[in-house]
């Protein structure tokens, strides 16, 4: 019929991403250098996006629980206006994997301890390395600046700046063609 516009039908699963929004956690050792860049960094792109997501996370270490995030990944946050000041360090627990539609995890590392933490609640589907979204399958990491300078936090910036935006654009794409199918 001319005229007539095909409506796309949406399931369960799309009406539910839609009214909730997606769910996503970063997890790094400590949750102050790493994670607490990759939240408020996905915060901004999402946002930008319009995209109405939940971005938190945490350290499997606990060691830092209640402190805010590194004085350099403050500054170098700032420097490329994201605002991190008011987060804080909290320890990832097995209950996050009901929480979270998606956990990142920075490092090798890292996965072990999430793979430790849950238990029996791990789930291989919704745990995946943060730059897999830049290098898929290749389970790299994301260097630890704990120890350098201001130079390590930049670099570590633009790493996860770069994944982030991969984030944010490999779920518009996936979208996009679930529309046009």
């Amino acid at each position: 019929m001319p005229g007539k516009t095909k409506v796309r039908r949406y399931d369960s699963q799309d009406v539910a991403a839609y009214l909730c929004g997606m769910k996503i956690l970063m997890v790094c050792l400590g949750n102050i250098c790493r994670s607490p860049l990759a939240e408020g960094v996905l915060q901004q792109k999402a946002a930008g996006a319009g995209l109405n997501w939940t971005i938190e996370s945490a350290g499997t270490n606990g060691f830092h629980t209640g402190e805010a995030p590194h004085h350099l990944s403050q500054k170098v946050a700032k420097k490329n206006g994201v605002d991190i000041s008011c987060q804080v360090s909290r320890k990832f627990i097995a209950e996050d994997l009901d929480r979270f539609d998606k956990i990142y995890v920075m490092a090798g590392d890292v996965m072990a301890d999430v793979k430790k933490i849950s238990g029996q609640k791990f789930n291989q589907q919704k745990v995946q390395y943060f730059l897999d979204e830049l290098y898929p399958g290749q389970n790299k990491n994301v260097p630890d600046p704990w120890y350098g300078d201001e130079d390590g936090y930049v670099e570590v910036y633009d790493l996860i700046d770069e994944a982030c935006a991969a984030i944010v654009d490999n779920h518009l794409s996936s979208i996009s063609k679930k529309q046009t199918t």
